[in-house]
């Protein structure tokens, strides 16, 4: 079989890259179709995966609008030729160009953002969510027990490498934290504002009385800050996130894979999101819709020297109720559309890829 992904945020490549290499291996093709955003590229190669790169993504609301249309039309142009049997991910340039070549197309949805679920949904023959509580998205979709970071984390496909604390230049046993600002650019970000630089000051001058502190930034840091960069590459920040004593940040996607390696995660944004409010009844995310009371409950955290401990007890009690996603991925994949009819009459077939 071929397989066509379109890839619209750096995640999306560790989402699908267990389920290309299982592919692969099975003598099935896999091409990813990607703007140039942040690290994607860097991943693409670093995996070693063969892809198409269409350029810089539009950043104004006009130039979204227009991309909506150039960016469908690069996906048509390169399937035609390509020719893939199933078009895979949450992207409407995808779904919409799967819709034009009467292709089937399997999207899979964890941030809910209406906006753009509105633009592909009608294209797409299924949507793939996970279980938590979440707006419904019709007859189209399909929830399995599970979240999409297991599709890269779950510990049949990632083991913490412990040369990152070499890398890091961090002695054993010695604490560290790391800090994730956003952009705030893409569409869903209208109408929020992230931290202050008062409070990242703040942050960084606390958590530095306890040990290390790294940054991770979409955004070129202030000269102020250079100094606590995060310097390894992307492929290197989920070891370093597991080894993590605490996590704090404006990313859900990084807050939700810390409780997955089980790092305790302070959240900060005024977004709802299910998958967050899960983790946080788990203890492993504690979530703050501003700045208020964010320094205290941090010091409250670190003043429990079994703090790790306890988030990886309650990390890994977690992961074993849930299924290996990248698992049930293939398999819906490849029968499909058998797949889709089988999880609408038994949802409890899923359980065999515990």
């Amino acid at each position: 079989m071929k397989y066509l992904i379109d890839i619209g945020h750096p995640a999306h490549v560790h989402y699908f890259k267990n389920f290309a290499r299982i592919n692969i291996n099975k003598g099935n093709e896999v091409l990813f179709t990607c703007r140039d955003k942040e690290v994607t590229i860097t991943l693409l190669e670093h995996y070693n995966f063969k892809y198409i790169n269409f350029g810089k993504p539009f950043k104004s609301r006009i130039g979204k609008i227009l991309g909506l249309f150039y960016f469908t039309f690069r996906v048509i142009i390169v399937s035609r030729k390509f020719k893939p049997d199933l078009f895979l991910n949450a992207s409407m340039y995808s779904a919409i160009s799967a819709w034009i070549l009467r292709k089937p197309h399997i999207s899979l949805e964890d941030t809910f953002n209406m906006e753009q679920v509105r633009l592909y949904l009608p294209f797409s023959s299924a949507v793939l969510t996970g279980t938590y509580y979440h707006r419904k998205l019709g007859k189209k979709e399909i929830s399995y027990n599970g979240f999409q970071e297991l599709a890269y984390l779950h510990p049949k496909y990632f083991i913490p490498d412990t040369s990152i604390l070499k890398e890091l230049d961090i002695p054993a046993n010695e604490i560290f934290f790391i800090i994730r600002f956003v952009s705030w650019k893409a569409s869903h970000d209208i109408g929020h504002e992230g931290l202050s630089l008062r409070l990242k000051r703040e942050l960084i001058n606390i958590l530095s009385k306890y040990g290390r502190v790294f940054i991770s930034s979409e955004n070129k840091l202030p000269e102020e800050f250079e100094q606590f960069k995060f310097n390894l590459g992307p492929d290197r920040m989920h070891h370093a996130l597991a080894y993590a004593n605490l996590y704090i940040g404006e990313g859900a996607t990084m807050a939700s894979e810390c409780a997955v390696l089980g790092t305790t995660a302070i959240y900060i944004n005024s977004e709802e999101a299910g998958l967050i409010d899960e983790h946080e009844k788990n203890e492993l995310i504690y979530h703050f819709r501003d700045e208020n009371c964010v320094i205290e409950k941090i010091h409250k955290l670190l003043e429990d020297p079994l703090l790790k401990t306890h988030s990886l007890e309650r990390s890994k009690k977690m992961v074993n109720e849930k299924i290996d996603v990248t698992s049930f991925i293939v398999w819906f994949a490849e029968n499909w559309p058998e797949s889709f009819k089988i999880m609408k009459e038994n949802p409890e077939y899923q359980e065999r890829f515990k």
